[in-house]
């Protein structure tokens, strides 16, 4: 139903040295590159930043996030440690979230612009894999 997703960014180039860390534990990469715009993916941009330089951070409080899918609670549990060393800040550490779902498991991180990421994955029996 959904093709794609983009998120604004105060700094291009932030922004993708941010997602593309972030993003290699999921397979995703830098697939197309325009002046104001990044789109990634794994064979089609289905996640851009588009520049918005005067953009403020995105508030906290603004409700919004996107969430992607990941195959494997060791996915989830890699994007999380990249996108905190690639300067993102943790929004919901990797765990399962029984609350949601019996076999839930994602993360949350906020990019430097506060864009809020989710990433999930449906475990079978309710454990990651180990």
């Amino acid at each position: 139903m959904i093709d794609h997703v983009s998120v604004g960014v105060a700094d291009l180039e932030r922004a993708a040295k941010f997602y593309e860390a972030a993003f290699a534990p999921l397979g995703l990469t830098r697939l197309i590159r325009r002046s104001a715009t990044i789109g990634f993916g794994k064979t089609y941009p289905e996640f851009w930043i588009n520049l918005r330089a005067g953009m403020s951070p995105v508030p906290p409080e603004s409700g919004t996030h996107i969430c992607l899918r990941a195959r494997s609670a060791a996915e989830i549990d890699a994007f999380h440690a990249a996108a905190l060393k690639a300067g993102g800040r943790s929004d919901g550490a990797p765990g399962p979230r029984p609350e949601y779902h019996p076999s839930y498991y994602a993360a949350f991180v906020t990019d430097p612009d506060g864009n809020r990421i989710e990433v999930v994955t449906f475990l079978k029996g309710g454990q990651p894999a180990a």
